[in-house]
Formats: C-alpha cells, structure tokens, sequence
C-alpha cells in the first residue's frame, strides 16, 4: 500500500520539490498552503504523514500552532516539521508538541526521505504496540495441524494478497479474528492499521459514531476519528457484523461501494481506503430470511467466505493448543510450566468445548495456578475443573489413568488386570479362594493369571508386583 503524504508550505516552488523526490519514489503526495488547506486536506482523508513548514505566510497558525492541532486530534499522525528559519528552540519545542523530527532547509534529498521513512515506521511499531496491549493475551498465529486448520491456513494465504472483502463465520470463540489479522499481516496493507470493531459490544446508537466518527460539539467538544478512517490503507474488522442495527447497515453498504462517508454531524465528504473483513457467528442467510441482515450488504462482505471450525471439530489440535497456552500462561505469570497426564489430555480431547479456543485457554490458565499436586507432576484428569470432570470418562480417573492412556489396548488390559486383581486378593487377606469366589474364576486360574501378571503373595498374606 502506497503512502500518502501532506506537505504544508506556503512556497509553492518548496511543495514542488519535496513532491517531486517523494513521488519519485513511489509515494503519493497532497499539498497545502496555509492552515486551513491542511486541515481540509487531513479532514478528507487522513496522510500517512505530514511535512510541515514552521512560518506559513498568510495562513491564520503557523506550524507549531498547526502540530497542536493534529497532535490533540491525530494523536498517532507523524509530523515532520521543516524550516529555513529554525533554530534548537523551535526544534526542541516542535518535538516536545509531538513532532517525530525537525529539519532545516535547505536538506538533501537522502536525508528527507531517510527521515520519512523512519517516521512512518516508528509509527507502525508505536501503533502495533498499543494493539498488542489492547489485546494483551490474544494470538496473532492459528495453531494446530488438523485438515480443518489447515484448510483455512490455505484460505488465508489465497485470499490475503487479492484485497478482496472477507467474511469470516464460526462459533464464538473458535479464532476468527486471529483469521482476520493473519490476511491483514500477508496482505499488502500489512504496514497499515489494522482496526478492530466489536459491533456485539457497541450500543446501536453509538455504533455509527465509532464507525464514521463525528464532527465537534456532537460527541464532545473535539472531533472524533471512527474506525473507518483510523483503518485507512489498512484493514477494519467488523467483529459480529450480524449485530449491526438495519440503518447503519444501509450506510455501511454506501461506505463499501464508494469508500466515502460523511462524520455523524458533518457533512463534508471524507475518502478512505479500507479493505473490509467481517465475522460472524450466526447464519446470515437466516438473518437475512427474518429481515434482520441486508441482502446487498452480505453480497458486499461475503466475496471471500471463510469457515473457522469449533474445538470439537478439531480434537486432534487439542494437545498442541494446550501445551502452546501452558507455555505462553507459564511466561506471562512468572509460573514454572505443568506438563499434561495422558489421562487429562484424553479428557481435555472427549470435552465438546462450547467456548472453543477461548474457553480451552482460560481452563489452562486455571490449571496453571489452581491444578494441586506436584507442580512437577503432569496435571491428572482428577485435578480438571468441575464442568470437564463431571463428563470425564471414569476409567481416566482412576490413579493409574494416566498410565493406561498412554498404552495400547492389550497392554492397557493387562494394566487393569493385574491392579484389579492386586486389590481383590489383598481385599480379602490374601485368600486365593475366597477371591476367585468373589471375581469368578476358578481357584487355579486365578493362580495362573496372578503368575502371569508377575502378582505374587509374601509372607503375612499380602500381595505384591513382581
């Protein structure tokens, strides 16, 4: 994706020339002469970066005052301020306002476009860091090897490149949104944002307001940027798109088509350039059926669909995504890890997992701080959290559960055999006969199978493994 820079200088001939070496490389470029152009130009699209002279002749600010404009309403737009007047003061006041760096006129060519370059990337890295803290927690990467997974690993890297719409459907929690940022990372727009909005959250009322954003005095005393425009030459994921009041879908319909809208109290036209990802967890023909969901609008966000499977459709990942989370909730709180008994993996795997990946994660988590026992002791089916316990096959409750899990069935058979018969014949004192009795088998058949799964009897009666 392209960038787009603003540059404000109030020669003509200056505008000229920084346009001229940045358009040779590639990157487009917008012009303003004075205060009031620049603010219009940012209001109908917002640059990727702003070149700014610091004496604007005849404009009503000059730069500085201009920076503290953008800074309170564009907290995140690089600014690079230049002067052929400046001095350490103006420098050092323009970075204290917000600017990313100062530079003197008259400046070579590889020095302008050095700085740009390193503006535009410390911006990337300062506004992925506020995502990542947004989001402290969430996965950036779709984990497992299932044939499910791996169909919508082969789906991503299809569709990521093309800039096509997407609409991402399956049950809550399953990782769509962890789809969507993994065709914005493979896509083109990679270095652009990537802007999330939960539309389940959002009041119906507020909903087109963080979406468009609004103009001053409707929801404050500033204006307000929306997600529309923070996601310029990015991506914005619409998360639960079935959620969205009728109206708003109408609008949204027009911001697709024509990629202009107008701020809620505004009426000025402002131009983005946003690829669209939607998720949902219901059945949009269903809602489309009931007149809850626009036709037109689900044509627009389903030119791509993708599918994310439920946990329950992909147990074979379970293992792999429980030791991933044990690991990562292990890092996080500073705690050593727990390893996994076969007999808790085999109960994590027969769980339907109605919260899916989400709800696999928080019962690591859990486990991690709550699992008693040894911390170096793999974690036992006994220790799971009640609601997978109470479905838990009994046999992998048992104290030797873990070991039979682990073995095949003849093995597993003779596992039980030899515990089973231990604890009959010490049951009733050591009595042979008493205990072939009691289990059924004749008195020298309980004799030959003892022998031959090495239970031999000592001295006071009782029984022992060989």
């Amino acid at each position: 994706m392209a960038h787009d820079i603003l540059i404000v200088d109030d020669e003509a001939d200056i505008r000229m020339l920084i346009a001229g070496i940045l358009n040779d490389e590639g990157i487009k470029t917008r012009e303003a002469a004075d205060a009031d152009q620049a603010f219009a130009q940012v209001a109908a699209r917002r640059p990727s970066l702003v070149v700014l002279d610091i004496w604007l002749q005849g404009s009503r600010l000059d730069g500085l005052q201009i920076l503290e404009q953008l800074m309170r309403d564009h907290a995140n737009l690089p600014v690079i301020m230049i002067s052929g007047h400046g001095n350490i003061e103006t420098a050092v006041q323009a970075i204290k306002v917000g600017a990313y760096d100062f530079i003197e006129k008259p400046f070579k060519a590889d020095r302008l476009l050095l700085m740009v370059e390193r503006a535009i990337e410390a911006a990337r890295l300062k506004r992925e860091n506020q995502e990542l803290k947004l989001r402290a927690g969430g996965d950036v990467e779709l984990i497992g090897k299932s044939s499910a997974v791996n169909q919508v690993r082969q789906s991503i890297d299809k569709v990521a490149p093309t800039g096509s719409r997407v609409l991402i459907s399956g049950p809550p929690g399953a990782g769509k949104e962890v789809v969507a940022r993994l065709i914005h990372a493979r896509s083109r727009r990679a270095g652009g944002p990537f802007v999330g909005l939960n539309c389940a959250t959002m009041r119906p009322e507020r909903l087109e307001m963080e979406l468009f954003g609004t103009e001053a005095g409707v929801d404050g005393p500033g204006r307000k940027i929306g997600t529309f425009e923070q996601a310029h030459g990015g991506t914005l994921l619409l998360d639960e798109v079935a959620d969205m009041p009728l109206e708003t879908q109408g609008k949204i319909v027009r911001a697709l088509q024509e990629q202009v809208f107008e701020r809620v109290g505004g009426g000025q036209r402002v131009e983005v350039d946003v690829r669209v990802i939607a998720t949902s967890n219901r059945d949009l023909q269903a809602e489309i059926e009931q007149g809850r969901f626009r036709q037109d609008l689900f044509y627009r966000l389903s030119v791509v669909p993708i599918r994310v499977p439920s946990l329950a459709e992909r147990r074979e990942d379970i293992p792999v995504l429980a030791r991933h989370f044990m690991q990562r909730s292990a890092e996080a709180s500073g705690l050593p890890t727990r390893e996994f008994g076969e007999d808790a993996m085999a109960a994590l795997q027969a769980y339907d997992w109605p919260g899916n990946v989400r709800q696999l994660r928080n019962v690591v988590d859990w486990l991690l701080i709550m699992a008693h026992g040894d911390p170096k002791e793999p974690i036992r089916a006994d220790t799971l959290p009640p609601e997978i316990g109470a479905i838990t096959p009994t046999v992998l409750k048992w104290d030797k559960g873990g070991e039979i899990m682990g073995l095949p069935l003849r093995e597993a058979r003779e596992v039980f055999e030899r515990e089973y018969l231990l604890a009959q014949v010490t049951r009733f004192g050591g009595n042979i006969s008493r205990t072939a009795s009691f289990v059924g088998m004749e008195r020298s058949a309980l004799h030959r199978k003892l022998k031959s799964l090495g239970v031999h009897g000592s001295e006071k009666g009782k029984m022992f493994i060989e």
